[in-house]
């Protein structure tokens, strides 16, 4: 039966997407994995695949179509000897809006109409694919067993995949959208466009429209300066040992083609103190704290038109010039929007670095869920007071640590900041 196909939510936050290019025309036929098209979200651009097989009826969407909302239909999948016709009689389903956090990795074409259906020990009848229900005999699964993703609870090839013999799968895409409204920030309110645009009817103007990265920074950022009360730790740091440290690796590794930043040094110190405060290593989680055993550091990378914090995972384990190599590659990818969601979610913790621009210090916002965030400032040469009392000049940079209260207290904070800052002035340490 004639097969609709959604826009899917590629993320837990996305709310419409860009179709930027069909891989696929009407009349070729797809298998399941198949990709049918590249789709921009509101952090990158991703591969849309076939879910189920068929034949492409009709393109609903053409290429280049900006705004789509989250399960509009985009095209129309038709089983072996149906009509064209069919595609244009396939009616639209009253699928959730926003997909199962879980499946957006995976999203997964749906049917219009009810596919024929299996009967359960009840009697009761199993709404699933095609493709599901062939899977589903090879794998030996009881179908009545397994919750579906499509309209209606129906089953898709990726339910049947990810069930276990004997296990009933987890709840139906139907009963998440409260789950998904509630990771997925709304836009922030305030004065409306037209508001504004009077106050400026006699100056001129450029307005520009907001993408959907910009409006996803501006929502979530907005919350959480609303949600999440920030208290914020200052310390300065010395970094001549450092320098001189990072000079000498340099000058050894410059044979392998690898040259250490200061930042790299930064991740390094962070993820090392957060195992040695591992309470700080934490996260907010609604009605409770998740505290964390690895070291995930997620960095902010300035991109045209917004940031992507991708994450370093496991940093305490990596050497620096691993970590210096991963962030490169991580960074590069940013630029170009082809990270993956894996990529640039999760963390416990993040640095914002604005030193290498000049700005001597500033107070960063907390990217939840994550407990803190280190605002890092530029290295300036000032007068400092030494152990023995003399003025010298040492190279002194700003760092911030803005703190969410409710999973991070003032004194715990202070001892996660010293432990930044001994590592980062003792650097060798981080060798060990």
């Amino acid at each position: 039966m004639a097969t609709q196909i959604l826009m899917p939510a590629l993320s837990p936050t996305m709310e419409e997407g860009t179709l930027a290019k069909w891989l696929v025309k009407e009349g070729d036929t797809v298998k399941s994995g198949d990709i049918m098209a590249e789709i921009e979200t509101d952090k990158a651009t991703m591969e849309f695949e076939a879910v189920d097989e068929g034949i492409v009826g009709k393109i609903l969407i053409a290429a280049g179509t900006a705004g789509v909302k989250v399960n509009t239909p985009i095209a129309v999948l038709l089983e072996e000897g149906e009509d064209a016709s069919a595609a244009v009689a396939a009616p639209k389903t009253d699928a959730p809006k926003a997909a199962e956090p879980a499946k957006a990795a995976a999203p997964a074409s749906v049917s219009a109409t009810p596919a024929p259906a299996a009967a359960n020990a009840a009697g009761a009848r199993v709404f699933a694919s095609p493709l599901a229900r062939r899977i589903a005999a090879e794998k030996g699964l009881d179908l009545s067993k397994i919750s579906g993703s499509g309209p209606h609870g129906r089953i898709v090839k990726a339910d049947v995949e990810q069930a276990k013999p004997g296990a009933v799968a987890s709840a139906s895409a139907a009963s998440a959208p409260a789950a998904v409204a509630a990771t997925a920030p709304a836009m922030a309110t305030g004065a409306s466009a037209e508001t504004v645009k009077k106050m400026f009817a006699d100056r001129e103007y450029t307005e520009v429209t907001l993408d959907g990265m910009r409006r996803t920074i501006a929502a979530r950022l907005t919350e959480a300066k609303q949600t999440i009360p920030h208290f914020y730790l200052r310390r300065d740091v010395k970094l001549d040992a450092l320098m001189a440290f990072r000079a000498t690796l340099n000058k050894q590794l410059e044979g392998r083609g690898v040259k250490l930043s200061v930042n790299d040094f930064i991740i390094k110190a962070c993820a090392n103190a957060l195992q040695a405060v591992p309470d700080c290593n934490a996260v907010w989680a609604g009605d409770r704290i998740l505290k964390l055993k690895p070291s995930d550091v997620a960095v902010a990378v300035a991109i045209e038109g917004g940031l992507f914090t991708p994450v370093l995972r496991d940093a305490q384990q990596k050497s620096l010039s691993a970590l210096s190599a991963e962030m490169k590659d991580l960074a590069t990818r940013a630029k170009t929007k082809k990270l993956a969601p894996h990529e640039y979610q999760g963390g416990s913790f993040a640095i914002s670095n604005l030193g290498m621009m000049g700005v001597d210090n500033f107070d960063a916002v907390i990217n939840p869920p994550h407990g803190s965030i280190l605002a890092v400032g530029a290295g300036v040469k000032k007068p400092v007071v030494n152990a023995a009392g003399e003025i010298v000049v040492a190279t002194v940079m700003s760092m911030t640590l803005s703190v969410d209260h409710r999973v991070i207290d003032g004194a715990l904070g202070a001892a996660f900041l010293q432990a930044v800052i001994d590592n980062l002035e003792n650097p060798m340490s981080m060798l060990a």
